[in-house]
């Protein structure tokens, strides 16, 4: 199994850092590629596009030594591989070699502000079109020397594809021995938390939230099937005025991940992150992975 990282240009190493440590925790090995433009594909005169295959060559070797440089320092005990590649396109260029290595996992990074998920062009096409999972790492993400995650939390819907995800993620978190959550996360009026609110409005949510608490409770339940005691798994329901206040209703380790399930509306075969699951990874305060 191996978890494949792609680096863009802007990319620190926090990108490896997180990949490496979902690689440890789940005994993968890693291989960290960085995707170079791609010539014209008909010459050009004056050998300039002979000049910009030349520069690009330069730049992934490059890439790639810096990546194996850190690597060879910081990812002790994993299997590494470094590598670069041509691409008119990132994300194309990603699914090929995911799909030539047989990756289980893309992770990408983030960029701008500090402890928070940016999605680049590169990240919102392949969140919505990958065939494999694909993860999000937080802009600076650091881990302990040979880190693992801890936890993984499940935002759950209570639709197929939150179900799919919660049995997908247990499995992991069992093989990894890692623990597990499942939290609905909901956005509400800010009246909510501001002026009050009327009887019949209270009366509706309290019911939205005990239905999800059932919902929740035979997800959980299910996982029997898997070896997992459900007592030992964590549930809550987290409702802010928006999405980031939602998130941070609830507390959050550093070694932790958010697993997001691909919206309903995408095809089986291929990964979907619907409105909703965007703005939640959006303001997810830790690393996040969507799956199918």
């Amino acid at each position: 199994m191996t978890v494949l990282v792609g680096l863009g240009p802007l990319d620190d190493h926090s990108t490896i850092e997180f990949a490496a440590t979902l690689a440890r925790s789940d005994g993968q090995d890693l291989s960290v590629v960085s995707v170079v433009p791609a010539p014209w594909p008909t010459p050009i005169s004056g050998g300039v596009d002979g000049e910009y295959a030349e520069w690009a060559s330069t730049q992934g070797a490059a890439a790639a030594a810096r990546a194996k440089e850190f690597t060879d320092e910081h990812c002790q005990g994993i299997e590494v591989s470094t590598s670069w590649v041509r691409g008119r396109s990132a994300p194309s260029a990603l699914r090929r070699e995911a799909a030539r290595i047989s990756a289980d996992l893309i992770v990408l990074g983030s960029s701008r502000t500090r402890g928070r998920i940016a999605l680049g062009s590169t990240a919102d096409a392949l969140l919505h079109s990958s065939p494999i999972p694909v993860a999000i790492s937080t802009h600076g993400y650091a881990a302990p020397r040979n880190g693992v995650i801890a936890r993984a939390t499940v935002a759950f819907r209570g639709d197929p594809p939150s179900h799919r995800a919660l049995h997908r993620t247990a499995e992991v978190c069992q093989r990894a021995g890692a623990s597990l959550r499942v939290v609905t996360f909901s956005v509400t009026s800010q009246g909510m938390f501001t002026a009050g609110v009327g009887r019949s409005e209270r009366l509706v949510t309290d019911q939205w939230e005990e239905s999800v608490t059932q919902e929740q409770t035979r997800a959980v339940e299910s996982l029997a099937d898997l070896g997992i005691d459900p007592a030992q798994v964590e549930q809550a329901v987290a409702r802010g005025a928006d999405w980031s206040k939602a998130l941070h209703r609830v507390s959050w380790h550093d070694d932790e991940i958010l697993v997001v399930g691909s919206s309903r509306e995408g095809r089986l075969t291929r990964l979907f992150l619907g409105p909703t699951g965007t703005r939640i990874v959006r303001a997810s305060p830790v690393p996040a992975v969507v799956v199918r």
